[in-house]
């Protein structure tokens, strides 16, 4: 019988990430505004974001290979998604760097908590030839999700300019709608692995997979990983552009067109990655990403970020659901949200690391070299990755 490409699972999880993300990116191109507005410096905030980031690695790696333990996706899923909701009011209660540090990273810790057991969902809704396609529609939805959330966000701010926590609490809404979505879903239980069991209260367990891997996901992982290492958060772009003269209804209207391009394309270039394949379209993804940030580097005049944010979008688009899909169809069925899980803690891990370093190369050198070193590491990745990776498929069952 043939498989339905887009099953209703599909459906429900890729409508769930577009309401958890509406909560989310109401929030996200504020946020570095807001937080330099209650006093924060620019290497607070990379401190703040690779502190969260790093929270979310952990845990990614953790309940990934748990989820794998036990055979449960969905008390994962809900729990993070509903972890995630409830941080965001919290983000308004207080000002205090210590309070603003812990809902930040409770916010990341729920996404650490959801994303291996929702991306091996996603999987096992799949074939090999069908991942790019099915990764790329949730992608795509997600961030159909991150275009209306900011959307709001700009018509509250048009109204009321410069009143930024009553966003915070109406961040909540949409994420209590995803979490009430995901009760449509119903668990596709399996056998617990015999095997792991003994290692399940082990935090760091996750990190044997490492030398248990296939050695191409070793390969790959190290090449994505790199790139991580200097893939700073996009609070940095967003605040290069409002230093060279954007206002904040600029600023979140690129932003806008950043995810609609994301959104917009991100199907088509999961159909492009099952018929010319994942690695081809993914480092055509990170040879777009090293223009933008050397435009970013250049200081442009003021309409060149146009053209920018919209090669940003496909350069997103190419990357962010194809690493998983080459991800799944290099490692074993069994072990996939323990592989999504390590791969996804270490590049947050990575990414605590990148956001601190740009923030400190911006600190101490500016804007220029925080984008150039970046869109050069991009650029030896590229060749690493064309040298050494290959992106073997798995045999259908």
């Amino acid at each position: 019988m043939k498989r339905k490409l887009l099953s209703r699972t599909v459906w429900v999880l890729s409508l769930v990430s577009l309401f958890a993300d509406v909560a989310s990116e109401m929030l996200y191109p504020v946020l570095p505004i807001y937080l330099r507005h209650i006093g924060f410096s620019m290497l607070l905030i990379g401190v703040l974001e690779g502190v969260a980031q790093g929270t979310a690695g952990l845990s990614k790696g953790y309940f990934g290979r748990l989820s794998d333990q036990t055979g449960l996706r969905l008390p994962f899923i809900r729990w993070g998604y509903l972890l995630a909701a409830l941080s965001k009011p919290l983000l308004a209660v207080s000002i205090v760097p210590l309070w603003v540090f812990g809902a930040r990273t409770l916010d990341r810790f729920g996404k650490g908590l959801r994303t291996g057991a929702r991306d091996t969902m996603l999987s096992e809704e799949a074939t090999p030839q069908t991942k790019g396609r099915v990764f790329g529609f949730h992608r795509g939805m997600d961030t159909l999700g991150a275009c209306i959330g900011p959307g709001i966000a700009l018509v509250y701010l048009y109204l009321y300019p410069g009143h930024y926590r009553p966003l915070f609490y109406f961040a909540f809404l949409p994420g209590l709608a995803a979490v009430a979505l995901l009760y449509l879903l119903r668990e596709k239980r399996k056998p617990v692995l015999a095997t792991v069991r003994e290692s399940r209260y082990n935090f760091f367990a996750f990190l044997r997979y490492w030398k248990e891997s296939p050695s191409g996901y070793r390969r790959l992982l190290t090449g994505l990983l790199l790139f991580a290492l200097f893939n700073s958060s996009d609070f940095f772009l967003l605040l290069r552009m409002k230093e060279v003269g954007l206002d904040d209804t600029h600023l979140i209207g690129l932003y806008i067109l950043y995810n609609l391009v994301y959104a917009l394309s991100s199907y088509p270039m999961g159909m492009l990655a099952d018929k010319w394949g994942l690695k081809r379209v993914y480092l055509s993804g990170l040879g777009l990403f090293v223009l933008v940030y050397f435009g970013m580097a250049a200081g442009l005049e003021r309409w060149v970020y146009l053209p920018l944010i919209f090669i940003y979008g496909l350069y997103a688009a190419a990357t962010e659901g194809i690493s998983k899909a080459w991800i799944t169809n290099i490692c074993a069925s069994e072990n996939t949200a323990t592989a999504i899980g390590t791969y996804t803690a270490f590049e947050s891990i990575a990414a605590l690391v990148a956001s601190a370093l740009a923030g400190l190369l911006w600190q101490l050198y500016g804007a220029a070299v925080t984008f150039l070193v970046s869109g050069t590491v991009a650029l030896a990745v590229i060749v690493y990755l064309a040298i050494t990776s290959s992106a073997p498929v798995q045999k259908s069952a």
